[in-house]
């Protein structure tokens, strides 16, 4: 049998077995829960803050690898960039050589078509890597695109602005400019 019986009278508790100054009054238990359900309610704000904390990092985190990847891609989309630019003066070497007609026919025939497949070779390799020549002809003149070198006089007004001739063409990497394109561009003048 059990040694300790519950008895129970009026507002208090009483345990047979334990001593009288351990009896504790209802009151006391009210606000023992009542600190009990503060503390539980600061603890669950907590709780909620750490949480709401810990998914803006993780947000944050998720983001931050997003944006080294487009960093990452970026570079090496314009990683060979520098070279790309240092052999455009190979390709004007080429096209000068090619614009001095009368030398260049003179030149042994056989040797000419190779030198031509040799330069046709290079600009399809640049343009597997992206490389794009600007040819503006036509276009509204743009100073962030285009270098004007000269004015020519235009009899049509809506020819004003635009680019009628490339003196020296233009180059883009993955739609950056490398070299802009110099240019003659209309200009109208009522008379």
């Amino acid at each position: 049998m059990n040694d300790k019986k519950d008895v129970q009278n009026d507002d208090v508790v009483y345990d047979e077995g334990v001593s009288d100054d351990t009896v504790v009054e209802e009151e006391s238990l009210q606000d023992l829960v009542k600190k009990l359900k503060e503390k539980l309610k600061t603890c669950e704000k907590e709780k909620q803050e750490y949480m709401n904390g810990w998914q803006r990092e993780r947000a944050d985190f998720v983001n931050y690898k997003k944006r080294m990847e487009l960093e990452k891609v970026e570079t090496i989309k314009f990683a060979n960039e520098n070279l790309i630019s240092e052999l455009l003066t190979v390709i004007e070497s080429f096209e000068m050589a090619f614009s001095n007609k009368e030398a260049w026919e003179k030149v042994d025939k056989n040797w000419r078509i190779g030198v031509e497949y040799i330069h046709t070779q290079f600009l399809k390799i640049l343009k597997e890597n992206n490389l794009k020549e600007l040819n503006p002809i036509g276009e509204k003149f743009d100073p962030a695109l285009h270098v004007a070198e000269a004015m020519k006089e235009v009899s049509d007004e809506k020819d004003e602005g635009k680019i009628l001739e490339v003196k020296k063409k233009g180059y883009s990497l993955n739609d950056r400019i490398l070299v802009a394109p110099n240019v003659v561009v209309g200009e109208y003048k009522k008379v």
